[in-house]
């Protein structure tokens, strides 16, 4: 069932907008009336990465006449694999900057305003209280709550997306719908996993298409809404695999027993980047990237560990480790293979897995073992930058 349109029509077209947008003007479910309120809607999308550089992009050639980009990162060459509103020439530059001179590059028609800044709760209701619509595609469980219950909060209508490896995600989420069956993200996630338990695209990879099948759609869900045109996703979630090439939905329905969101709270604490036994454990027990170039140099006899992925070692890796993945330490396979008799250094991508394995070492006997704080991220920043980074 199709909602009622969410913006009214702007007052007219000009000349050149018309003769622009004229494959939608002479669709019939869009035509003039579904142009002009597009041309009249306010979008505010959060993250100009992966999900966000195709949306912006497909927003900005639809005509949505304001858009607005939450982004406080800068573009790295990593990102250029999927994110595909920048390129060479934007590395080191602000990614809100170097997605405003894409989209205006497609229509200079778009107003676009930048917010160079990272959401927290002292700041997201001012943010998305001038917007019609919100289009999350952000990577991190802690910004996800946050955008929904500042979205409930606010009454304001949200699409949802998410990917990893060859595997998307998308849906809408809107409290106060006015078909009465409205439902937020806590309905679907109602507590976030456990840290740790999910990685992210950054530990875990993605791939580049798939960034633009799920961004294509946030974007669909968008204009049928802003329009008042087809079914919106609003009670389902669409879940589509690229390798096997499918696309399922599943239906959502509210959960009487989800907490009514009447504030906003502490959304990191809420997530936890690293379980609390992962921070007492590194608590005193980390050292950095320049203290184990010491330890090498000076040969001293401690086992290197490794926590990664076979793939990410195969990337980077610091000479001398041995490879024994976090989740083998953490059922207990891999604890007869780690040596009892020396000192135990356990590193990872950027210090948060080998916090978690460390707790578990602590916890077998190890208790002199400790990790490295930035994992090797920091080694090739601080001890051999020849090494590429992921």
């Amino acid at each position: 069932m199709a909602l009622p349109p969410l913006v009214e029509p702007a007052a007219e077209l000009t000349k050149e907008e018309v003769e622009r947008y004229s494959r939608h003007l002479i669709i019939p479910d869009v035509g003039m009336a579904g142009q002009k309120r597009l041309k009249n809607a306010k979008v505010l999308v959060v993250g100009a990465g992966g999900l966000g550089s195709p949306a912006l992009l497909y927003l900005a050639a639809a005509g949505v006449g304001t858009l607005g980009i939450v982004e406080f990162d800068v573009v790295d060459e990593s990102n250029l694999q999927r994110q595909v509103i920048h390129g060479q020439s934007d590395v080191g530059r602000p990614k809100g900057e170097s997605a405003r001179d894409s989209i205006k590059e497609i229509n200079p028609n778009v107003e676009v305003r930048l917010h160079n800044t990272r959401l927290d709760s002292s700041n997201v209701l001012e943010v998305f209280r001038d917007y019609d619509l919100i289009l999350d595609g952000t990577d991190n469980f802690a910004t996800r709550y946050l955008v929904n219950d500042a979205a409930v909060l606010l009454g304001k209508p949200y699409v949802w997306g998410s990917i990893f490896r060859f595997e998307g995600q998308a849906s809408v989420f809107w409290e106060d719908a006015p078909n009465g069956k409205g439902l937020n993200y806590r309905d679907l996630y109602p507590e976030p996993p456990p840290p740790g338990m999910v990685p992210s695209c950054a530990e875990g990879g993605v791939l580049g298409v798939l960034c633009a099948s799920i961004g294509s759609i946030m974007v669909n869900e968008a204009i049928k809404l802003i329009t008042g045109i087809g079914e919106p996703l609003l009670g389902r979630l669409m879940v589509y695999d690229a390798l096997e090439m499918s696309y399922r939905t599943i239906k959502i329905r509210k959960d009487p027993n989800t907490p009514k969101v009447t504030e906003l709270i502490d959304y990191d604490a809420f997530c936890g980047v690293v379980s609390d036994d992962a921070q007492q454990a590194a608590a005193g027990s980390t050292i950095t990237a320049l203290e184990l170039k010491e330890m090498i140099d000076a040969g001293k006899d401690f086992e290197l560990i490794d926590v990664r992925e076979q793939n990410e070692y195969e990337i980077v890796n610091i000479p001398g480790a041995k490879l024994i993945p976090k989740d083998r330490i953490l059922s207990g396979e891999a604890l007869s293979e780690i040596p009892q008799d020396k000192p135990v250094v356990l590193h990872c991508k950027s210090g948060a897995r080998s916090a978690e394995a460390l707790a578990v070492l602590h916890r077998a006997g190890f208790k002199d073992a400790v990790h490295v704080g930035g994992g090797v991220l920091a080694w090739v920043k601080q001890v051999d930058p020849s090494q590429p980074v992921y």
